[in-house]
């Protein structure tokens, strides 16, 4: 993905949300979210969708997602005690795998202040070993992706 694209994003691009309120400890020396926080949120709004809308149950279920790739481009600093509002979209939805892209918004904001994200593999918990994606996970997911034409077929 190009900067010029992510960078060029906006709320309209993101069919899920889920708001934040910065917290004291996020700044880091420079005063602004340290970039490791960015990922807390991700890993955040990927995991209330997906027990939320998807019925995964992290505790319970028979598999889980691996994180195997990440990425984050920033393009404006935020800092306590700001709200961010983070938008949740899937680029991408293969039959064991999805990549998630997040769109970081400070409060009132259409052009994000970072956009980044993530790819899952499901493994079956135990033994690891890839699996497909349970037909409820993929239905939940289906309806994030940004492109349905890119999505197999259902097996």
């Amino acid at each position: 993905m190009s900067q010029i694209n992510l960078k060029h994003r906006r709320r309209k691009d993101y069919p899920y949300f889920l708001s934040y309120r910065t917290r004291w400890g996020d700044n880091d020396q420079y005063s602004h979210v340290n970039n490791a926080v960015y990922y807390l949120w991700f890993d955040s709004i990927v995991n209330t969708y997906l027990i939320e809308r998807c019925g995964l149950d992290p505790a319970t279920s028979p598999f889980i997602g691996l994180v195997i790739s990440s990425f984050c481009e920033f393009f404006a600093p935020l800092s306590f005690p700001q709200v961010v509002d983070l938008g949740l979209r899937v680029t991408k939805l293969g039959n064991s795998s999805v990549t998630y892209e997040v769109g970081v918004f400070a409060e009132g904001r259409d052009e994000p202040a970072a956009v980044g994200g993530y790819t899952h593999v499901f493994v079956e918990r135990v033994e690891r070993k890839s699996a497909p994606m349970a037909a409820g996970l993929r239905e939940g997911l289906g309806k994030l992706l940004s492109d349905p034409s890119s999505a197999p077929a259902k097996l």
